[in-house]
């Protein structure tokens, strides 16, 4: 579904993402950690076309997103860390939007968005500007609309900031339904217990170079991906 090959990207003298290899399978949830810098939010953002990269090259259902990027992003939904909607929309206006963009016919976007917002109690807002929404509102309605073409592939960066215990839980099951369809999950986040419960593989990221990757049992052993995380943290690059 997704293979992330040798990729590099360089910030003047600064290897933001240093030769980073990654391959994710249909039907699994990858988890993506690091600390702040590390060079996670580089890596989504090339990997959904949004970034230029120096070298390496990144493939999408076998398609390149150098080469094919319009072919790729039909294939994949992305939610950034902090979510850039059009304030001056109201929340259905957007979602009909992104319907739009990507051909969804008006019975499949209308069932979607009946079924989502109400799954997120965020029907009643629908209507109001998106000026006017919290940023865990803004988040939800991100959500919303990554699901709205039903992707192979979702990215997301940091995707729990911001919601309350509800709303999470709500979209991990949504995240495994995607998974259990045939489709993959890409995400990165800080919560080390959501990861180890959640993902099915997951990769630690550290000064642009991936330190440790596979599945959780072989990441984190016998110990806590959290002590995992620490102990690797402390060592020198």
């Amino acid at each position: 579904m997704l293979k992330i090959e040798h990729l590099t990207k360089t910030y003047g003298e600064k290897k933001a993402v240093d030769d980073l290899n990654l391959q994710i399978k249909p039907g699994e949830i990858y988890g993506f950690i690091g600390h702040n810098g590390a060079g996670k939010t580089t890596t989504l953002k090339a990997v959904v076309g949004i970034l230029q990269f120096d070298a390496g090259e990144i493939l999408i259902d076998g398609k390149s997103i150098r080469n094919a990027p319009l072919d790729c992003k039909r294939d994949i939904a992305y939610i950034p860390d902090n979510p850039d909607l059009y304030d001056y929309m109201t929340g259905i206006k957007y979602l009909n939007f992104i319907a739009d963009i990507f051909g969804v016919s008006a019975a499949d976007r209308q069932a979607r968005i009946r079924k989502y917002a109400d799954l997120f109690e965020l029907t009643a807002d629908l209507a109001q500007p998106i000026a006017s929404y919290s940023h865990g509102m803004k988040q939800k309605l991100a959500i919303i609309a990554a699901w709205m073409h039903q992707p192979k592939l979702i990215i997301m960066d940091e995707p729990f900031v911001g919601l309350d215990p509800k709303a999470s839980h709500l979209l991990k099951g949504m995240m495994r339904e995607v998974c259990d369809a045939g489709g993959a999950i890409f995400f990165s986040t800080h919560v080390l217990e959501v990861a180890e419960k959640l993902c099915d593989k997951v990769a630690i990221i550290k000064g642009g170079k991936l330190v440790r990757s596979g599945t959780m049992e072989e990441v984190k052993g016998d110990d806590s991906l959290e002590e995992v995380f620490l102990e690797l943290e402390g060592e020198s690059c």
